[in-house]
């Protein structure tokens, strides 16, 4: 909610610098693929950018320099404890794509956008139907119970997903070890769409931060103008 306002604020201020034939200018209303914004984000010039902001994820920026907001939304799902340790991973994916590795072949299509590493808990979801035949339902109770890591349960979802896994046409091997893979990433993967609306404010406040730099600066003063 503070963005937001942030947001507003510096629309406000834009506005009333225009020209009086200009249109009304609103972020919102700008494109999601303008190359000067993602030039900021490249070189990690992003203070005051909406979860961009810290010396971390500054550095994370200029190694992996996003070209598109579904980089920004995958930056944002694993730039928290635990998916941390596989931004490395990520990183080699994009640069090297010969280090890109799958689980299985088949799931190239699911995790193809995040260079082979689980992030999302939606792509946790989507392989445990893909490899084990699971409901959608039944992929969300797998999730869960992957979250919680209450061991006893955890081995009853796993009965299911070789099972399922067997009747796909998978070794009871191979399902074991892709079980196994899913299990971290189940238990801290970000949720996707949570991770698409928070970049969108980011980049909005990103591209405010490229075209706009005083009048997106004295927004955030105002904004931040009781906090001592």
């Amino acid at each position: 909610l503070n963005t937001l306002s942030l947001i507003r604020y510096a629309e406000e201020i834009i506005n009333l610098h225009k020209k009086p034939e200009d249109p009304v200018f609103s972020v919102a209303e700008q494109s999601e693929s303008d190359s000067e914004t993602f030039d900021m984000f490249c070189k990690g010039d992003s203070v005051a950018v909406f979860q961009f902001e810290s010396p971390g994820m500054q550095k994370i920026l200029r190694q992996v320099g996003p070209r598109c907001i579904e980089e920004l939304v995958a930056l944002n799902a694993l730039y928290r404890p635990g998916p941390m340790d596989y931004i490395p991973q990520y990183i080699d994916g994009k640069w090297k794509p010969e280090t890109v590795h799958y689980p299985d072949p088949c799931l190239e299509d699911l995790l193809k956008e995040t260079y082979g590493v689980m992030v999302y808990q939606e792509q946790v979801m989507q392989v445990s139907q893909k490899i084990a035949g699971f409901s959608l339902g039944g992929a969300d109770m797998l999730r869960r119970a992957m979250g919680k890591k209450k061991l006893e349960v955890l081995m009853q979802k796993k009965e299911e997903f070789v099972e399922g896994a067997l009747k796909q046409g998978f070794t009871k091997e191979h399902a074991e070890e892709i079980f196994e893979i899913m299990i971290p990433f189940a238990g801290y993967g970000f949720n996707k769409s949570h991770a698409a609306a928070y970049s969108v404010v980011a980049y909005r406040t990103g591209y405010l931060t490229a075209h706009f730099p005083a009048e997106f600066i004295a927004a955030n003063l105002t904004n931040e103008i009781s906090s001592t």
